[in-house]
């Protein structure tokens, strides 16, 4: 059976489910036939935004709840038959000036999970968020699943225990669950409010709004990008495949890019904005990482993904996405 076709009629959650990838996964299953149930908590700063289903109110659940809340996630988790656990902390600044919200979030809510699978389905499959933070400053390039990880800040650790929490679920119980190191993923629907989930969404903001994008040092520091398309694809993938139970895969982009590169292009395909090099502040020198991107042969072995969408195409379509809805992310929507 094609990947694709096995979500017709499938019951499916997702956690986080009206963040970034959440509600791209989500549009996406609700096209395949799915029967989908989001569970979010909609706190301000984490990324949640009804205005990332429009259009499909009517063709999905929504359940506002908070995956600390065992109880919710005990109820939500019976019937169905895939979960995607993509509900979390990522802002690595955050995690920094309140590390116990992180843990909460990032590992105790993950144990509750999948306490609620182990007790209420046991049969369930479960795809896990990862993140390639989990790795820290490489030891070698492109980085595979073997690299050493000596994460770098509070989140990298908690996403690690909660991606391990689902490995030895797995070992133990018998859980099928899985977990995607993401690297940086970006598109349509990702949170635009502050620059505190990474670069690239921040990026695509100054351009939109013709800003000037300061970069620190030379600007040659190479990233790898993952369109939220493909990463979509790459959960689709895994949830509809026992192959990848109880392992991890990274998703990386086709091609790592300097950031001065990325800031010019966005510059130019948004025909505004400007570039600006500045000395690096020493505090966060002493934190850089330097060069970082992954290596996808492992997924790309055992379940045929690799990334499709072209760094250029696809920061157009970005761009030309909140040139058109930005009212609905650079504030508050209350």
């Amino acid at each position: 059976m094609n990947y694709l076709d096995f979500y017709t009629n499938q019951s499916v959650l997702i956690t986080g489910g009206l963040g970034f990838i959440g509600a791209n996964l989500a549009r996406r299953l609700v096209d395949l036939g799915a029967r989908v149930t989001l569970v979010d908590s909609l706190i301000p700063d984490y990324g949640g935004n009804r205005f990332n289903i429009a259009g499909y109110e009517d063709r999905l659940h929504i359940n506002i709840a908070d995956v600390r809340d065992p109880y919710s996630m005990r109820a939500l988790v019976q019937g169905q038959d895939v979960l995607f656990n993509l509900a979390g902390q990522v802002s690595h600044i955050d995690s920094m000036t309140d590390p116990f919200s992180d843990l909460e979030i990032n590992a105790r809510a993950q144990l509750s999970i999948l306490e609620a699978c182990r007790h209420e389905n046991p049969e369930i499959k479960v795809v896990y968020a990862g993140t390639r933070q989990q790795y820290g400053k490489p030891d070698y390039l492109p980085l595979d699943e073997k690299h050493p990880q000596h994460p770098t800040d509070v989140n990298g650790v908690n996403k690690l225990a909660g991606e391990w929490y689902h490995i030895v679920y797995h070992n133990a119980y018998g859980l099928r669950a899985t977990s995607l190191r993401l690297t940086n993923t970006y598109g349509p629907r990702q949170l635009m409010k502050h620059n505190r989930q990474g670069f690239i969404g921040w990026f695509v903001r100054l351009a939109v709004e013709g800003k000037e994008l300061q970069l620190y040092g030379d600007g040659q520091q190479l990233r790898d990008l993952t369109h939220v398309d493909d990463v979509v694809d790459a959960f689709l993938r895994a949830g509809a495949s026992d192959a990848v139970n109880g392992q991890v895969f990274n998703l990386g982009g086709s091609a790592p890019v300097s950031l001065l590169s990325l800031a010019q292009m966005l510059v130019e395909i948004a025909g505004q904005g400007s570039v600006r090099l500045v000395p690096w502040p020493e505090a966060r020198k002493r934190i850089d990482i330097g060069d970082v991107y992954s290596s996808y042969a492992r997924i790309q072995n055992v379940l045929g993904w690799q990334p499709t969408i072209d760094l250029r195409s696809g920061l157009a379509q970005t761009l030309a996405y909140y040139q058109q809805h930005h009212q609905h992310y650079w504030k508050d929507e209350h």
